[in-house]
């Protein structure tokens, strides 16, 4: 850590006026020092301007302005205000990305990935916690550390301008608005760009319920099949959308958790498609591949309009089902 620059009244300590660079394994890290709660993430380091209105009696105003940094491979630019009082402190502001590494964002939702990833592991052990990621699971299992979100509020706008990541998959113009009080965290809304369409959703997490209550409303729009899809040859022959709506609704204290205990609704509709039995193996849908071979045994076939309802259930899956479906010659 190093800075620069005026404290007022410092017998008092009644204000300062500082150029503060900073830098860490993992911002989760500063909580212990400066009682501000954020994410664990790869190491950062950033450098702006802390301007301090010191109060000890009622409450304290601490701006960072302008601030420019990196974590992980990411940059990071904006400004923040921490205000402390009752009933709880809140950190509010606006942070932007120009050049987000998607990776750097993993450690948010319990998962370790590139650049940074043996910091972040170290961090964890630092502080006595260990990863409880089985291998053979996909989803995060590491538990949201719903225990700290009581301790502080938070009013904070986020935007990735070009998102960079480790697969095909085109994704762009991430945006969130996070608002954290008491507990109860929401993303409204979280959006990005996806496959030439869009995400919109709004994310709810009860933190503080025991366990975590979530729920998500998802709604995609015009996401180009050739491009959701791109590594798959055969739908590249395409010029078909998906759209598509979701409410799911689910408890648990970590990704694998809440997806795994979850009800809602699904909606999807598809035009001017591609099916095929090889298709659904490609994408290693073993139920789609049975239906589909039931239907139209081995033949590629071209697709007007495709619709499905999914009703979601913990322990069943209930399916309404509807192909409006006419062979392209």
């Amino acid at each position: 850590m190093a800075f620069s620059g005026v404290v007022n009244e410092p017998m008092k300590m009644g204000g300062v006026d500082l150029r503060l660079k900073f830098s860490g394994d993992s911002l989760g890290d500063l909580y212990d020092l400066t009682g501000v709660l954020l994410p664990d993430t790869p190491p950062f380091e950033t450098d702006g301007r802390l301007v301090a209105k010191i109060d000890a009696e009622k409450s304290s105003v601490f701006d960072y302005r302008g601030f420019n940094g990196r974590i992980g491979d990411s940059d990071i630019h904006g400004s923040l205000t921490y205000t402390t009082g009752k009933p709880r402190p809140k950190l509010a502001g606006d942070v932007e990305s120009r050049q987000l590494r998607l990776a750097d964002l993993g450690p948010l939702i319990g998962v370790d990935s590139g650049k940074g990833a043996e910091q972040s592991k170290r961090s964890e052990q630092h502080k006595g916690e260990k990863s409880v990621q089985p291998a053979d699971k996909v989803l995060p299992y590491d538990r949201f550390e719903t225990d700290k979100w009581d301790v502080m509020d938070a009013d904070v706008r986020f935007k990735g301008r070009r998102i960079e990541h480790g697969g095909s998959l085109p994704i762009s113009d991430l945006s969130t608005h996070i608002i954290l009080k008491n507990a109860d965290l929401r993303l409204q809304p979280l959006k990005f760009g996806l496959a030439g369409g869009s995400i919109v959703s709004n994310i709810h997490l009860e933190g503080n319920k025991k366990p975590m209550q979530g729920r998500a409303d998802i709604q995609a729009r015009r996401l180009k099949l050739k491009e959701l899809m791109p590594d798959v040859e055969l739908m590249q022959k395409t010029l078909g959308e998906l759209n598509g709506d979701a409410d799911i609704r689910g408890t648990g204290n970590s990704v694998a958790a809440l997806l795994g205990n979850s009800n809602g609704n699904l909606k999807l509709l598809m035009n001017d498609g591609l099916i095929s039995r090889n298709l659904m193996e490609i994408v290693g849908l073993n139920v789609g591949n049975y239906i589909v071979g039931q239907i139209f045994g081995d033949d590629e076939v071209r697709v007007n309009c495709a619709a499905a309802n999914l009703i979601l259930r913990t322990a069943w899956r209930d399916r309404n089902f509807l192909l409006s479906i006419l062979k392209m010659r």
